[in-house]
């Protein structure tokens, strides 16, 4: 299998160092550059079109990591970005993940469900840690009038769809399911579609906003 390709940006040495060292074990996980400021790491993504990135949102001078997620996704829009951050307030959770970040996740995460995370990514898969799902659930717990509503979807792509917001891979939907892959990546096509969803993360944030799943099944 060929290794993901990972991009660290953050402005403490001591992190980059910490990550590096844990990921550079992983036989599938590759650190191909390192990045202090948001500045550099968008150059860095135009240069070496990383699979995923790790992006820190504090950084005292330049750019922020929302406007680095930003512009990232502008020159290298294939890269999923994976905001690895302290903080889960809500003027910084929301902004990132407009900005085009796949998953947010705080620094207490354990080394391993950050490894999960970068695969999740790389599949275009979103991992949320569990306060920012919940941040998530609050802030959308009203429908808005204007979206499609639940009723376009059928009875098996709603069951996906509570898949997709447990944060299940499609692999492990088959497996639930009882289908194919083939047929979950076609009602994802079709959720995304009917629902005017941009990707997976939406779907996830849609179906916490309508509480179509406990918020302790979210896979953080």
């Amino acid at each position: 299998m060929d290794s993901i390709s990972v991009l660290l940006v953050d402005d403490h040495q001591v992190v980059r160092q910490g990550l590096r060292d844990f990921l550079e074990l992983q036989d599938d996980l590759d650190v191909i550059g390192e990045a202090g400021s948001g500045e550099e790491g968008v150059k860095l993504a135009r240069d070496l079109l990383p699979d995923v990135v790790l992006m820190d949102l504090v950084m005292p001078t330049g750019i922020d990591g929302v406007e680095a997620t930003r512009q990232v996704k502008d020159v290298s829009p294939t890269t999923r970005i994976i905001v690895l951050t302290s903080f889960a307030d809500d003027n910084k959770v929301f902004p990132a993940i407009k900005a085009g970040a796949i998953s947010y996740l705080l620094k207490d995460i354990s080394p391993e469900d950050l490894a999960h995370a970068i695969r999740a990514a790389q599949r275009n898969e979103a991992v949320l840690h569990p306060e920012v799902a919940a941040k998530l659930m609050q802030e959308f717990s009203t429908p808005r009038t204007s979206e499609t509503p639940l009723e376009h979807l059928t009875e098996r792509e709603m069951d996906v769809l509570r898949l997709i917001a447990r944060g299940k891979s499609n692999k492990e939907i088959a497996d639930t399911l009882i289908i194919s892959e083939k047929t979950v990546k076609t009602h994802v096509s079709n959720i995304l579609s009917k629902l005017h969803l941009a990707d997976r993360t939406q779907a996830a944030i849609y179906a916490l906003r309508r509480r179509l799943v406990p918020i302790d099944d979210v896979n953080g």
